[in-house]
């Protein structure tokens, strides 16, 4: 039967001069690696999407301490394991406790854990994918005095770490005689996506899949391109990554940056979720791009009734059309901006009343109560316009409204101009 272990997880660094990449977490010159070299380890939170290494550089420190070293997920862990493992500690000294997920840790679990932590007994490492300040119980928090994020390996990187797994022959292919281009190499790399693990796996499974008699294998770039796509982009529509990537959409098509808009659109519409993608382009149309270009709006209300209908594949393309005209249209966030300082104003108990004259006086008694007299209807005079008091009496003179200079909306500003003017005279 065939029992052989992962590459993957053959290759995992057994120090922390193993690691490749997370320079600035653990290289050579951060205060991190001084103290491990100087046999301490502080309680540690790692932070980073998958694949970034995080188990990988737990189990690293503790392979550099030569300490025990335990690792529980926060999901299947009950009280019991823990109490085990502060047992084991009690009798070997400190140990190193890893565990994953931690975000999904229990207050039982916190309960019990957090003191040994406190008096040192456990030296804890945490990770998580999940941004620690949104999801990290404050108290677990403070005693994870050091929280690092660790970053998607560069493709550089990623290929270093194919070279290291060809040539190693203890835990990696090295035995084997492997024919493989630089060009396969870097598709390897590029379809990984930052992700040791998966960069090492398709390397596998190409292998595998170019097997010629006993360790020989002559991988091309055919065989490895059939590796990349089958491996599909996901990510957890409730994690980090998910809102970042619609954060960094609207942050590229407000800066007019095309390609990095489509970049991220791509992303997320690999990712399966249209629903939402089509929601955050609805709301680029009006809060980025507003009364710059009015039009917008229904152009992206056309383009996602268009894909809701055609559905993946075809809708990414009505899709792709507004994300590109709203990147190069001009923009103006005048529209929104003047209603929250409106907001403001009512929400601070401002412009209670209402003026008499512009009261409902459509029934019987309304005079008498003085409401609807004086009011001047603006069709009555030329060009549709009166000056007259709109606004409560403690905001008269307010000024919400400020607008730019961008598209159509200089016409619109010049009118507003005008007749602001009008009011004055």
């Amino acid at each position: 039967m065939f029992t052989q272990e992962p590459l993957a997880y053959r290759m995992r660094p057994r120090t922390i001069e193993e690691v490749i990449g997370q320079d600035d977490v653990i290289g050579p010159h951060t205060a991190l690696y001084r103290m491990i070299k100087n046999g301490y380890v502080p309680s540690l939170l790692l932070y980073g999407q998958p694949g970034v290494g995080k188990t990988s550089l737990a189990y690293a420190i503790a392979g550099t301490m030569q300490r025990p070293f335990y690792a529980l997920n926060a999901t299947t862990a009950g009280k019991k394991e823990i109490e085990e493992i502060v047992a084991d500690a009690r009798f070997e000294g400190n140990v190193i406790l890893f565990i994953d997920e931690i975000h999904r840790f229990t207050k039982a679990q916190q309960d019990y854990l957090l003191p040994h932590v406190e008096n040192g007994l456990i030296t804890l490492i945490g990770a998580t994918t999940e941004n620690p300040f949104h999801s990290i119980n404050p108290a677990v928090r403070s005693r994870l005095g050091q929280m690092k994020q660790l970053q998607p390996l560069t493709k550089e990187k990623t290929i270093e770490l194919l070279h290291r797994a060809l040539t190693d022959r203890e835990r990696g292919l090295g035995k084997w005689h492997i024919d493989i281009s630089d060009e396969a190499l870097a598709l390897i790399a590029e379809g990984a996506n930052g992700d040791a693990r998966v960069a090492l796996t398709i390397l596998e499974e190409a292998v595998y899949a170019t097997k010629q008699g006993e360790h020989r294998a002559v991988v091309d770039a055919h065989t490895v391109s059939f590796c990349v796509e089958k491996r599909a982009l996901t990510y957890d529509k409730q994690g980090d990554t998910y809102y970042s990537l619609l954060s960094a959409l609207q942050k590229s098509v407000r800066g007019s940056d095309v390609d990095a808009a489509l970049h991220y659109l791509a992303r997320l519409l690999e990712g399966g979720d249209m629903t939402a993608v089509c929601r955050r382009l609805a709301v680029i149309a009006y809060e980025d791009i507003g009364l710059a270009n009015p039009l917008i709006g229904v152009k992206v209300m056309s383009a996602i009734e268009a894909a809701e209908r055609l559905g993946m594949p075809e809708a990414r393309i009505p899709l792709s059309v507004v994300t590109i005209e709203m990147c190069l249209s001009p923009k103006s966030n005048s529209a929104y901006e003047a209603l929250d300082q409106a907001l403001a104003d009512v929400r601070s108990g401002k412009g209670q009343s209402i003026p008499l004259h512009l009261q409902d006086a459509h029934y019987a008694g309304a005079k008498h109560l003085g409401r609807g007299i004086g009011y001047k209807y603006p069709h009555d005079y030329p060009y549709g316009w009166v000056a007259q008091q709109y606004l409560p009496d403690d905001l008269i003179g307010v000024r919400y409204y400020e607008p730019k200079r961008n598209g159509e909306e200089k016409q619109l500003a010049s009118v507003y101009e005008r007749l602001n003017e009008r009011k004055k005279q």
